[in-house]
């Protein structure tokens, strides 16, 4: 292993979009070897691995991805400003919001001092939209920066194909990732879909300087594939990638220089597949492809928003309802390679992709068939925990609409038995009471769920192992889809649980980490003053520096300390005269 005299710019070869890069980071570093002794236990070193990564995450003051960190754990632990005493309706509240042109569906995401010619050094946020626009605006006032278009020439966003799950029209779902070593001057990379007055329908992936929006790498590139295989849409003994049937809906990853792209349906209209798609982050050329249902049909991977998770060289995520080969090889692997509502792991190795390990339910048939499937929920790699042998155990967890939590062993996941689950390392069932449309957070040994139609939940591991029942949840419940928490806090202190009920108007919530029942603030208890409208509809709140994101159909809120700053508001025509506006 080596490890660079710059910390920052180790991180940043060793996880590209593993959590945040560094302003003035150097384009080359000087490394150091890190030498091991023989006897040197091999389990505390990549328990030392995983913290160092986790430490330069938490230390970042940047958000490149969805949820933090390619872990996608949700906690920012670099938080000094929001505390457990100060996040209260008499401090804390909204201080201003921003308009765009489109419902955001994506998470906002946040560089600090980034230098735009002629405007000067600014902490932003960067936001999409599903009329295919990307944002700069200024991160602690409003103010817009640059706003660009996705779409090409004669072309609008698409329709929704009839479908209410992005609606009205497609542009960006997805959220983005970002790479300031990328590029003159960092990159911010999307997918956008589009349609021409003939109806024909593009899916494009976009490199964009943070510093202007301006294309980069030649883009932007068509995303175009086919792999071997005689399920849905396949000719000539291959299955074709056709953009109409598709959208980039989860959160964009970003690993070892290669961005990961996934495609889910719209509303399971046939035909479709499973399909991961990885193009380089500096010429944006197609690495490699993957259909993990490319002899059945369906298998979407969408996990309502949430990116794909990673340990560093492999691939983590939910499937969506889908074929699945009941019939498996000697080695317990789908017989025609299709993994259709499974747990699965997918490895990078050589720049290839290839499903390594998976875990499917005994009755992962009868979920299928029944749209009750796991693919509504996203993964998590967790932090490497000893168990009561004093053993160290690397596991990830996940949930979908089955209300069970499934955690896997990343080095034996389970594979399928149609008789039983026992194989799986922790399967706790029924125990968040409804299904989840969202994904967890993890903070200091606790996850977190927001199910539909239950509390937010709180569960903590001992010995490697879950809590079975919830240690602590919230007063209030969450509809449908539920909520997807986010955590801030300063190292293991002052932990905030921020999470978003879907109501009209959305409500802001903040929760003790320690105590779910002990809820700080929400954006209901100073009437008018805090209201932001509807959030987005798997809105993901984003905290860091201070202040809270939270992505609208209609803009982006900030909340912070009151008195810190005048509250602002940006309007539409202001943004396209490339104004702030103080006070509202």
């Amino acid at each position: 292993m080596l490890i660079s005299s710059n910390s920052r710019r180790s991180y940043t070869h060793a996880s590209q979009g593993a959590g945040a890069h560094y302003p003035h980071s150097p384009r080359s570093a000087d490394f150091l070897p890190l030498r091991i002794s023989p006897s040197f236990p091999p389990g505390a070193f990549w328990l030392i691995c995983f913290c160092l990564c986790t430490a330069l995450a938490s230390t970042a003051t940047d958000v490149v991805t969805y949820h933090n960190d390619i872990a996608r754990t949700g906690q920012n632990l670099d938080e000094t400003i929001l505390t457990t005493g100060n996040v209260n309706s008499s401090s804390f509240g909204k201080l201003f919001s921003f308009s765009v042109d489109g419902k955001i569906d994506a998470e906002p995401l946040y560089l600090s001092n980034v230098s735009i010619a002629g405007k000067g050094t600014h902490n932003v946020i960067y936001t999409v939209t599903e009329n295919d626009s990307v944002y700069a605006f200024d991160a602690d006032t409003g103010a817009p920066l640059w706003q660009v278009s996705a779409l090409g020439s004669g072309e609008s966003p698409s329709d929704d194909h009839g479908c209410g799950q992005i609606s009205p029209q497609i542009g960006i779902p997805e959220t983005p990732v970002i790479d300031r070593a990328s590029g003159p001057n960092g990159t911010i990379y999307v997918v956008a879909m589009s349609k021409n007055s003939s109806s024909a329908y593009f899916q494009r992936i976009h490199a964009l300087d943070i510093t202007t929006g301006a294309e980069e790498f030649g883009g932007p590139v068509v995303i175009e594939a086919r792999y071997p295989g005689t399920g849905d849409n396949s000719h000539n003994g291959y299955v074709i990638f056709d953009p109409g049937q598709y959208a980039e809906r989860q959160g964009l990853l970003l690993l070892n220089h290669v961005i990961y792209t996934a495609w889910t349906s719209h509303c399971d209209a046939r035909p479709y597949t499973g399909w991961l798609i990885g193009y380089s982050e500096s010429t944006l050329k197609r690495t490699n492809v993957l259909d993990v249902t490319p002899n059945g049909s369906e298998g979407a991977i969408w996990q309502s928003g949430a990116g794909i998770a990673s340990d560093g060289k492999n691939l983590y995520f939910l499937d969506a309802n889908g074929t699945f080969d009941t019939t498996l090889t000697k080695r317990g692997f789908p017989s025609k390679g299709d993994y259709g509502n499974g747990f699965l792991k997918v490895s990078t190795r050589n720049h290839k992709l290839r499903v390594a390990d998976y875990f499917n339910m005994f009755n992962t048939v009868q979920e299928s068939d029944n749209d009750e499937d796991l693919g509504s929920g996203g993964a998590l790699v967790l932090p490497p925990m000893k168990d009561a042998t004093g053993k160290l155990r690397y596991l990830a967890i996940g949930a979908g609409k089955d209300s069970n939590i499934y955690i896997v062993n990343r080095y034996n996941m389970g594979k399928f038995n149609p008789n039983n689950d026992n194989a799986i390392y922790q399967e706790i069932d029924g125990v968040l009471g409804g299904g989840e449309w969202a994904t967890s957070a993890y903070f200091n040994g606790n996850i977190y769920y927001g199910p539909v139609g239950n509390n937010l939940l709180q569960f903590a591991f001992s010995n490697a192992k879950l809590s079975t029942s919830p240690q602590s949840k919230s007063a209030a419940s969450f509809t449908y889809p539920g909520s997807t928490p986010s955590v801030s806090a300063n190292g293991s202190s002052n932990g905030i649980v921020w999470t978003i009920e879907h109501s009209d108007p959305s409500v802001l919530h903040a929760y003790d980490a320690t105590n779910l029942a002990n809820e700080l603030y929400n954006s209901n208890q100073a009437g008018q003053r805090d209201q932001f409208g509807v959030a987005s509809h798997f809105g993901t709140p984003m905290i860091v520096n201070g202040k809270v994101y939270v992505g609208t159909n209609s803009g982006v809120a900030a909340f912070g300390l009151l008195g810190s700053k005048l509250s602002q508001s940006t309007t539409a025509g202001q943004r396209a005269q490339g104004k702030s506006v103080r006070g509202f």
